[in-house]
């Protein structure tokens, strides 16, 4: 058929089927880097290369009562950052996670890291679960721990919400029977990050204390290592245990899975 044309039509020819196949070329190319980038799961993150660490507060959003969990950290030659939350942590858990992604991208920014290591006490917790479970976050964090978190919510929190005022978002979002919760625990954990539940057979604020356990996670209680350990709620940033068990987690190593032969060295 080309055989037909003139010389110089036929250059013409050539010239624009070439321009139409390079362009398809490109778009393929556009496609397929598009869905590695935005739609695939991309490359895992290095487990072997400990990021910055986030703390996530809890309900609140007290930024003081994670102060010895930071230092301590801190002391380990570790790079962290308390997370301020908005509205004090008492408003939507979307919001609170939405800031969480938001620092977490400066963290990265600035340290030139490829992941976050992240540890959310109490609501916190929940907190760093919607964003790595909804906003994005598996692709960016390497650990999740959670501490003292009510992945299946709080009594307490479902008698709040019985007084009328009594019970901000967030509170009723911690109720057993959320939505929110369950939309969380709907769903498996995505791959990626590795992911450690502690908490306290003594918890007087997650009630009853089981509902810390995470469903697709190592879930510890500290009394499952230290049988004697009386820690509750409020004392677990600072307990000499807990502590020790999140630096161990936050390492280059698989997280450890410890039990009563190791309470002697994790208390000292």
């Amino acid at each position: 058929m080309l055989s037909a044309l003139a010389p110089a039509r036929r250059r013409l020819v050539l010239a624009v089927g070439g321009l139409v196949l390079a362009a398809a070329v490109g778009i393929c190319a556009f496609v397929v880097a598009h869905l590695a980038t935005s739609e695939g799961p991309g490359r895992p993150v290095d487990q072997a290369v400990p990021g910055p660490v986030l703390l996530v507060p809890g309900y609140g959003g007290s930024t003081a009562s994670l102060g010895p969990l930071a230092a301590s950290l801190r002391s380990a030659g570790r790079d962290v950052t308390v997370v301020e939350l908005p509205d004090r942590a008492l408003g939507d858990l979307r919001d609170q996670a939405d800031a969480l992604s938001a620092v977490a991208t400066r963290v990265l920014a600035r340290t030139g890291a490829s992941s976050v290591d992240v540890v959310g006490y109490s609501a916190g917790g929940i907190v760093a679960r919607m964003w790595v479970q909804e906003g994005g976050g598996a692709a960016s964090v390497r650990r999740l721990v959670t501490l003292g978190s009510p992945h299946h919510g709080t009594q307490l929190a479902g008698l709040g919400a019985l007084v009328a005022g009594a019970c901000p978002v967030a509170c009723q979002q911690l109720d057993p029977t959320s939505p929110v919760l369950a939309r969380l625990n709907g769903v498996a954990l995505p791959a990626g990050p590795r992911y450690l539940s502690v908490w306290t057979t003594q918890d007087d604020v997650v009630l009853p204390p089981a509902s810390a356990e995470l469903d697709g996670a190592r879930s510890v209680a500290v009394q499952d290592v230290c049988p004697d350990d009386r820690v509750r709620h409020s004392g677990l940033p600072e307990d000499g245990v807990v502590r020790a068990m999140v630096a161990g987690s936050l390492g280059a190593g698989p997280v450890p899975a410890w039990g009563p032969a190791d309470c002697a060295r994790l208390s000292s």
